[in-house]
C-alpha cells in the first residue's frame, strides 16, 4: 500500500466503487465479502453502502430496520460522516449503512448545486483514515451511481457467468468514459470480478473467455462460484468469512482479496520512476512516500531512498 505525503497531508485511502446497473450479479455480495478479507488482512476498510436497498449494511450484521441516519443524511447535508460509521464483527471493517429513505435522495437533488460531487466531498475527509473505502452502488446509472463514480479512484465490474453477461455493459463503459472525461478524470477500470460461475456447463467457460477477450488483463483470476452458502450469509446478516470460512465461496473470495492486494503492491510498485526519485512536487510543497512491507516500511523522499525499520504510520487512525 502505498502513502503519500504532501506538505504534511497525507493520501493513501483508495477509494473503489462496485458498479454494475444489473441487478442480480453478486454486486453486493462481491462489495460485503471482499471487504471483509481485505479488513481481516489487517487493512482499515469503509463500506459505504449507496444503495436503498441496503442489502450490504445487512449483510455486514446492521438491522437496516433499527436504523435512524443513513448515507442519506451525509449527502444531504443533515450529518458528517464521522455520526455515521458503524463497527461490524469482521475487525478493521466498517459501515456508512443505508436506508431506504436514500431512494428519494435522487430526486431532491436534481436542482441541487454540485449534487454530483456530494459523495466525493463525504470521502474526501475519510481518505487518511482508512486504507480502502469501497461503495456499493444501486443497480442503475442513476444519480446515486454518478456520485459514486465521481468520488472513485475506480471501478470494480461484478460480471456474472451467464447469458446475459455483457448486456448493458456498454452502457456501463459509456458511462465511466463520459465520468473520467468531464468530472473525474483519474477515475480507472479496477476490475472485473466474475461471479456465479458454474463450471459444469460449456456456457460458463464461454462467458469467461468472451469477458477476458473483451477486458483482457483486467479480469480478475479469481472466479466466484455459484454457491449455496453465499446465498445464505447474508440472511444471518454475516459475511460469508463468519458464516462458513470453509466453504469454497469463502475460499475463493479470499483468493479474490489476495489477488486484489498483490495488485495494489504491484502498480504501486510500477508507480515509482525507474531511478527509484519521486517527480518533483509542486513549488514550496514537500512530498514523501512509503510503502508498506512485511518486515519493514521504506521511506522514499526526493532526495534519498532509505530502508527505515520501525518508521511511524503516517497518518494515526
Amino acid at each position: 500500500m502505498v502513502k503519500i505525503i504532501v506538505d504534511g497531508e497525507s493520501y493513501m485511502g483508495k477509494i473503489i466503487a462496485f458498479c454494475n446497473q444489473k441487478g442480480g450479479v453478486g454486486k453486493t455480495t462481491t462489495a460485503i465479502n471482499l471487504s471483509s478479507y481485505i479488513a481481516q488482512s489487517g487493512k482499515k476498510t469503509l463500506l459505504i453502502d449507496a444503495d436503498p436497498q441496503a442489502n450490504a449494511t445487512s449483510g455486514v450484521g446492521v438491522n437496516k430496520r433499527e436504523i435512524t441516519r443513513s448515507i442519506y443524511d451525509c449527502i444531504m447535508g443533515l450529518a458528517g460522516p464521522d455520526e455515521l460509521i458503524r463497527t461490524t464483527a469482521v475487525a478493521n471493517l466498517f459501515v456508512i449503512p443505508s436506508h431506504a429513505s436514500l431512494t428519494g435522495a435522487e430526486v431532491e437533488l436534481v436542482a441541487a448545486p454540485q449534487r454530483e460531487y456530494r459523495l466525493r466531498e463525504i470521502t474526501r475527509s475519510l481518505r487518511e483514515r482508512f486504507d480502502f473505502i469501497f461503495i456499493d452502488c444501486p443497480p442503475s446509472l442513476g444519480l446515486l451511481t454518478l456520485n459514486a463514480l465521481v468520488a472513485a479512484d475506480s471501478v470494480i465490474i461484478p460480471l456474472q457467468c451467464e447469458y446475459y453477461a455483457l448486456e448493458g455493459l456498454t452502457q456501463l463503459m459509456d458511462t465511466v468514459s463520459r465520468v473520467k472525461r468531464a468530472l473525474n478524470i483519474g477515475l480507472e477500470i479496477e476490475g472485473v470480478v466474475l461471479t456465479m460461475a458454474d463450471f459444469r456447463t460449456k456456457l460458463t467457460d464461454e462467458v469467461i473467455r468472451e469477458v477476458k477477450e473483451h477486458f483482457k488483463n483486467k479480469v480478475f483470476t479469481s472466479i466466484i462460484p455459484r454457491s449455496v452458502r453465499l446465498s445464505e450469509a447474508p440472511g444471518f446478516g454475516q459475511p460469508i468469512l463468519l458464516y462458513d470460512a470453509q466453504s469454497i465461496g469463502a475460499q475463493k473470495y479470499a483468493l479474490l482479496a489476495e489477488e486484489f492486494l498483490r495488485r495494489q503492491e504491484a502498480a504501486a510498485i510500477a508507480a515509482l520512476p525507474a531511478d527509484g526519485a519521486l517527480a518533483a512536487p509542486p513549488p514550496g510543497q514537500a512530498a514523501a512516500m512509503i510503502i508498506d512491507e512485511p518486515a519493514a516500511q521504506v521511506l522514499i523522499t526526493p532526495e534519498n531512498m532509505v530502508q527505515a525499520e520501525g518508521t511511524e504510520p503516517i497518518a494515526q487512525v
